[in-house]
């Protein structure tokens, strides 16, 4: 049973790390719930590992995206258009999950947050355009925690940073912009690398042919994100034409055979983004530990976000010669990133 101190602080924290400056009603209504009992004995229904914050409030938007008719609705911008002031909203919200707190236990139980956020493809596209520098070999990905595996598609997409020019596949539908902070700059090659495998390994993969799978999805972008979710709308699409291999089980026991299926001529992309936050510190090491078996028979890449810290990092292991770096500090929703090291 999950601690009510530690909820309140994770509300608390949500509020200054994650939501300042991205979501006013999500900002204010964590510092509410983080002080109010009723709310804090409801989240402990969560599983361990998930991050409480955005689970419930995933589950409430889930529920009113149904179409549950409630007032707690007309302080959302995904569901009207005309958004009442959101310092009105708490007594809504505290209402609606008492009201319907049979419903919102029941997700918190059987529900994961699996966020396919497409934008942090931005600061993707610039890691996987250094590796191929190095290597000059097609990449073969692997992604831990894919859901529905809209970032194995990251060479679908186009980019933009800030400038006229366009990087990536020029021709997509989806155009995905960021800001480059910071002195650094990228290499950013003009079209993407090559991609020869397409591997998602998750818990739980999402189908997105599947209605209510694709609407919980929805319900973790935030309200006021209208740009997130029509990004989100364009990826599905890329997804239909271009399907990928997802795997359902535990995607580090899995790691190594999937990694052995993958032919010499291409070079292993282990990547993940803000899933390790769900993992433990054993599960953690043993990621690690596991990458470095890979890399002690064939070179191997890994970029991944949450396990020492908030910044991306890239290990690689090339002829047995391990290296290390931290290559960006990014934005949680991908909007910007600053570029650690200098290109080769």
């Amino acid at each position: 049973m999950l601690d009510k101190e530690v909820l309140s602080q994770s509300f608390l924290t949500f509020a200054r790390d994650e939501c300042k400056g991205s979501s006013l009603l999500y900002e204010y209504l964590s510092l509410e719930i983080s002080r109010e009992d009723t709310l804090l004995d409801l989240c402990k229904n969560a599983s361990n590992g998930q991050p409480v914050p955005n689970l419930l409030f995933g589950a409430v938007h889930y529920l009113l995206l149904k179409g549950t008719d409630h007032k707690l609705k007309e302080y959302y911008p995904s569901i009207v258009n005309k958004v009442k002031p959101y310092e009105e909203s708490f007594k809504y919200f505290k209402a609606f999950c008492s009201e319907y707190h049979n419903e919102i236990r029941s997700i918190l139980k059987t529900r994961l947050v699996q966020t396919n956020e497409v934008r942090r493809c931005a600061y993707l596209y610039p890691a996987f355009c250094y590796i191929y520098e190095k290597t000059k070999k097609p990449l073969a990905l692997i992604e831990i925690g894919t859901s529905s595996g809209l970032q194995l598609l990251w060479d679908k997409y186009s980019y933009s940073y800030g400038s006229n020019e366009m990087y990536g596949n020029k021709e997509s539908k989806l155009n995905i912009t960021a800001k480059i902070v910071g002195e650094n700059t990228p290499r950013l090659h003009s079209t993407p690398p090559p991609v020869s495998t397409r591997i998602g390994l998750d818990l739980n993969t999402i189908d997105l042919n599947d209605e209510e799978e694709k609407l919980w999805l929805k319900s973790l972008i935030w309200p006021e994100h209208k740009e997130r979710l029509s990004m989100f709308e364009h990826a599905i699409n890329y997804i239909k034409e271009y399907p990928v291999h997802l795997i359902e089980g535990d995607g580090i026991s899995l790691l190594a055979e999937y990694s052995d299926r993958i032919l010499e001529d291409s070079v292993i992309c282990i990547f993940h983004t803000h899933v390790a936050n769900q993992m433990s510190l054993e599960t953690k090491k043993q990621l690690l530990r596991t990458v470095k078996s890979i890399g002690n028979d064939r070179d191997v890449f890994h970029i991944y976000n949450n396990m020492q810290d908030r910044n991306l990092h890239l290990d690689y292991y090339v002829d047995g010669v391990e290296s290390n770096q931290m290559i960006a500090e990014t934005d949680g929703h991908g909007r910007w990133f600053k570029w650690l090291c200098n290109s080769e």
